[in-house]
């Protein structure tokens, strides 16, 4: 028997590929097959099943794909009804892979068809459960996303969390290993552990969703406290696993296709097409093409692009860094975003070389922004999340969360200057490319952001004004 956990850390996403005997078997598998493929072929099995723990939302499964290029059954819990061929699996149904056993356990709350996949080895012990979104490293699944679906609130969705935690879950012995389906990062939660693997034991300890004395109100309490918006794109991914998609080849091949320096601005205007370039913030900062948003394939790309374009219908045209074309589509595909025009050839260079008109952001450095600021007079807003920005702060600074900048940026004073910065100038290039696009440009965006701030003298403070605070 052989479990692997394929993990992607820009998705926080754990995909598993299970053997015995000849046979495999693969838990919620990204959008791309090839992996998965070059596993069996390696190997020499061949896939038997596709079981997915739910209807993801903050990504696209690679589930149809998946099956058709191998033959493999898909396999749902219950209560799932996608609109393609698949196994609709009953509460404590057994599957075969080889010389052990997938037995489903049905665990409703995180969404209505949730399920857990319970591993049986060779001897018929209980050896890993594989839990989805519904058991993490430290924390539950969040129980808000399937609201409307189930005609269900949140707390109504806790409550049945906490039932199928407590009579699904926590009976299963100490010694199981859990495999979650995220980690730390991912939406899908919110006190996840960096941690990618533990076991029921463990978790009964440490994670405080299972506290053996826990009540199911206070369960609904802590589980729903704090919980964040989830990103925009989550429903439309929602729907494109329950619909079906365009297989992966095809997208990937439409990002694929190059567009030349000379024929870019046309094949912009005639697609309406958004400019994505996804080199990182040093490079975009000296120079790129007007009205171009950033975020660099450096960081956590394909969450933000979520998250900030939404639409995940939205034409989106790619300007790499040269070599990056195949990572930057293939992220893309990952959250839906199948509506791909092509990649300028050449990259950025390219355009430069044409000589066409090149746009440039205000960066400064931290020393620079020492120079500069006055406290109680210069504007400075802080786009880190607002857990990071109530830990430590510049003294009078804006708490803006790049999440919410379609929200706050509508109340931007273009006579005022500002001076903006996240925690190491990711997050600030990106608002800095997103803001210019609408046609701000009355901000200076600070290099290195307060990691490098802290370096300084400017005066810092870990108290929160309420009135910094967006609403």
């Amino acid at each position: 028997m052989k479990i692997e956990q394929i993990y992607t850390g820009c998705l926080a996403q754990g995909a598993y590929y299970i053997s015995s005997n000849g046979e495999a078997a693969i838990i919620d598998p990204l959008r791309e097959t090839q992996p998965y493929l070059d596993r069996l072929q390696r190997d020499g099995v061949q896939l038997k099943y596709i079981f997915e723990t739910h209807f993801h939302a903050d990504f696209v499964s690679g589930h149809l794909d998946l099956s058709k290029k191998t033959g493999a059954q898909i396999v749902y819990g219950p209560n799932a009804a996608p609109e393609f061929d698949f196994v609709a699996a009953n509460d404590n149904q057994v599957f075969e892979i080889g010389n052990i056993k997938i037995k489903v356990l049905h665990t409703p709350g995180h969404t209505m068809e949730s399920s857990c996949y319970l591993l049986q080895d060779e001897n018929g012990k209980d050896n890993a459960v594989f839990s989805g979104d519904t058991l993490f490293i430290g924390d539950v699944g969040r129980p808000d996303l399937a609201q409307k679906a189930a005609h269900l609130t949140q707390d109504q969705l806790a409550g049945i969390l906490f039932h199928s935690l407590r009579d699904k879950i926590m009976t299963l012995a100490d010694d199981v290993t859990v495999y979650p389906a995220h980690g730390a990062g991912s939406a899908c939660g919110k006190n996840m552990s960096k941690e990618t693997v533990s076991t029921i034991g463990e978790q009964k300890e440490k994670n405080y969703a299972l506290r053996d004395n826990m009540t199911e109100a206070e369960f609904i309490t802590e589980v729903t406290d704090g919980l964040l918006p989830p990103p925009a794109y989550f429903g439309m991914n929602v729907a494109m696993n329950k619909k079906g998609i365009a297989s992966f080849d095809s997208v990937f091949n439409n990002g694929m296709k190059v567009i030349n320096a000379n024929e870019f601005e046309v094949v912009v205007e005639d697609t309406n097409a958004l400019i994505l370039d996804t080199r990182n913030s040093s490079d975009f900062a000296k120079g790129f093409i007007p009205q171009s948003i950033n975020i660099g394939i450096n960081g956590d790309f394909a969450p933000w692009v979520g998250a900030l374009i939404a639409d995940v219908t939205q034409p989106i045209i790619l300007v790499t860094e040269i070599g990056k074309e195949e990572e930057s589509v293939t992220r893309l595909t990952r959250v839906g975003f199948d509506n791909l025009i092509g990649h300028l050839k050449g990259g950025f260079e390219s355009w430069k070389e044409a000589g066409f008109e090149i746009d440039t952001v205000d960066r400064i450095t931290a020393e620079q922004f020492e120079a500069k600021i006055t406290i109680r007079e210069s504007k400075v807003v802080d786009i880190r999340r607002e857990s990071e920005y109530q830990a430590e702060h510049i003294e009078e600074a804006y708490c803006r969360p790049l999440a919410s900048i379609n929200e706050w940026a509508k109340d931007i004073n273009p006579d005022e200057h500002f001076f903006l910065h996240c925690a190491g100038g990711y997050r600030s290039m990106i608002a800095a490319s997103i803001l210019q696009a609408r046609g701000y440009r009355n901000f200076s965006e600070i290099e290195g952001g307060y990691n490098a701030i802290a370096k300084t003298s400017i005066p810092k403070s870990d108290f929160v004004c309420q009135s910094k605070v967006l609403k």
